[in-house]
C-alpha cells in the first residue's frame, strides 16, 4: 500500500526520524526544548503540568524559546514539538488543556489512553496534526475512522503502558488497512533500532526510556541510575498500578517495599487526576525492554548526537548488503 510523505515541517527540521515520547513526570519543557533545539521532536504530557495555570506557562515557554531560537540560528533544524493530552472519559482536564493547545497551535497532538475523536477537528483548524496512541490493531483501526492523521503503535516492550504485540508484526497488520503516518514504539533505544522500525513501515520512531536517562529530563537522580544499572530482566509488565498493563523497574517496586512477583491486579481504570495519591510513576518508575543500552546519563544534545552516528553508520551498512 503506498503511504503518505511525512509533511515538510517535521521532514526539513529534524535531522533524524524520531520522537521523544512524552512521558509521565519525566518530560517537562527543559526536555523539549533540548530535544526540538537538537533536531528531534519533543513531547510531553499535558498532566505533567500539575495545574492548567502552569500548562499555560509551559507552553508559552516551549513556543516563545523556539520561535527565538527559529530566529536566531535560521540554518539550523529546530525541530516541532508536540504535546500529549488523555482523552480517556474520566479525565476532567481534557477540554481546558485542548483549549490551551488550540491558543498555542500544538504543531502536532499526541492522543493517549482513549479515542481521538474529541480533539482531532479542534487541531485540524488551526492546521496541527493528530497522532493516535494505540496498543492493537482493533484500536488502530477504530481511530484511523476518526481523522487522525497518524498511528503510534505502541507494541511490546515499550515503556509504561505497553501492548503485547511485536513491532514487526503490529505494523505490517496496520499498514494492510493504513496508508497514513506510523510511529512505532517499543524498546527502541538506539539509531539501528530507529532505522529498523523504517524498515518495518513505520515513518517516525517512538523513543522514551533513552531519554529518561538525559540531563534535562525530570526524573530524579535516583532514577536515572537506576536505568544505568538495570538490565531487560529488571522489567515486569503489571497492570497493578494504573489499571492498565505497564513496564516497570523491579527494583523501583522492592524499594516500597512490593513483591514484583506478587503484586495485586488492580482492575479499576481511573484517570481523573493523575498525579494525585497514585504511587505509579512517581514512587514506582517505568523503563522499557531497550534499557539495556543505557551506560551513562547524558546532556540530550550528546544522546542525539550518538544516535546519528548509529543510523548513519547502518545506512553505510545498507549500501554494502549483498542483498540491496
Amino acid at each position: 500500500m503506498p503511504t503518505k510523505p511525512l509533511p515538510s515541517f517535521i521532514t526539513e527540521n529534524t535531522v533524524l526520524p524520531i520522537i521523544a515520547a512524552p512521558m509521565f513526570l519525566v518530560s517537562g519543557p527543559e526536555m523539549v526544548l533540548a530535544t526540538c533545539k537538537a533536531g528531534v521532536i519533543g513531547s510531553f504530557p499535558a498532566p505533567n503540568a500539575r495545574t492548567l495555570e502552569v500548562l499555560d506557562e509551559w507552553l508559552n515557554q516551549i513556543t516563545s524559546e523556539l520561535a527565538l531560537a527559529r530566529e536566531t540560528e535560521p540554518t539550523k533544524k529546530i525541530a516541532p514539538w508536540a504535546a500529549n493530552i488523555v482523552v480517556h472519559r474520566t479525565y476532567n482536564r481534557l477540554r481546558d488543556e485542548l483549549d490551551l493547545i488550540v491558543k498555542y497551535r500544538a504543531p502536532i497532538v499526541i492522543t493517549a489512553l482513549g479515542g481521538p475523536a474529541p480533539i482531532v477537528e479542534a487541531v485540524h483548524s488551526y492546521g496541527g496534526i493528530v497522532l493516535a496512541d494505540v496498543n492493537s490493531v482493533a484500536f488502530a483501526a477504530k481511530a484511523a475512522k476518526t481523522g487522525v492523521d497518524g498511528l503510534v503503535l505502541v507494541s511490546a516492550g515499550a515503556g509504561g503502558h505497553a501492548g503485547t504485540m511485536t513491532g514487526f508484526a503490529f505494523v505490517e497488520a496496520v499498514r494492510t488497512f493504513w496508508d497514513g503516518w506510523i510511529v512505532l514504539a517499543g524498546g527502541i533505544s538506539t539509531g539501528r533500532g530507529v532505522r529498523a522500525a523504517q524498515a518495518l513501515g513505520a515513518d517516525l520512531a517512538y523513543m522514551g526510556t533513552r531519554f529518561i536517562a538525559t540531563q534535562e529530563s525530570l526524573a530524579s537522580q535516583d532514577y536515572r541510575q537506576m536505568l544505568v544499572e538495570a538490565s531487560t530482566d529488571d522489567i515486569i509488565l503489571t497492570n497493578a498500578f494504573t489499571g492498565v498493563p505497564a513496564n516497570m523497574l523491579k527494583p523501583s517496586i522492592r524499594r516500597q517495599g512490593l513483591d514484583p512477583d506478587n503484586l495485586k491486579p488492580k482492575n479499576q481504570i481511573d484517570f481523573d487526576d493523575p498525579q494525585s495519591g497514585m504511587r505509579a510513576w512517581k514512587d514506582v518508575w517505568s523503563a522499557g525492554q531497550g534499557v539495556g543500552v543505557i551506560r551513562e546519563v547524558l546532556p540530550v544534545g550528546e544522546l542525539v548526537a550518538q544516535l546519528r552516528r548509529e543510523y548513519t553508520e547502518v545506512l553505510r551498512q545498507e549500501i554494502n548488503n549483498p542483498w540491496s
